[in-house]
């Protein structure tokens, strides 16, 4: 276990699991900036790596009270979901627990609104993307 890190598993195959991902993330309101599939680059120098991609996404109505609060928080934002093959061959989605980071960050009470929010959008669409069949 690694402190601060939330760990779901799937129900899902990896790629199933990210698309799912992105379209409960859009469902939510937010937009998904970037995917990064680590293992297609890890392939492209000769390495091979388990299904492993990492999905960017946020909603600046969210993320920005937090960094107004303390600008730091923009190393941590926008946020971001590991959909990851563990060595058994489960999907697994892993993030950073966003009340863990807003105590490491310093945020102050006014911004924790803020914080409460995005923690729970994460949960939400991280259990609902891992979930069985919708």
């Amino acid at each position: 276990m690694i402190e601060g890190l939330i760990t779901h598993r799937s129900h899902h195959a990896p790629k199933a699991t990210a698309d799912r991902l992105a379209a409960r993330i859009s469902a939510h309101g937010a937009t998904v900036m970037a995917r990064i599939d680590h293992a297609a680059a890890a392939a492209k120098v000769g390495l091979e790596m388990r299904p492993t991609e990492v999905l960017i996404f946020g909603n600046p109505n969210v993320g920005t009270h937090l960094m107004l609060d303390t600008q730091v928080m923009g190393l941590e934002l926008p946020s971001k979901v590991l959909v990851w093959q563990d060595p058994d061959g489960r999907t697994c989605l892993s993030y950073e627990d966003m009340e863990w980071l807003a105590r490491r960050f310093g945020i102050t009470s006014s911004a924790w609104p803020a914080v409460e929010k995005l923690s729970l959008l994460t949960k939400r669409i991280v259990e609902e993307a891992a979930a069985e069949a919708s």
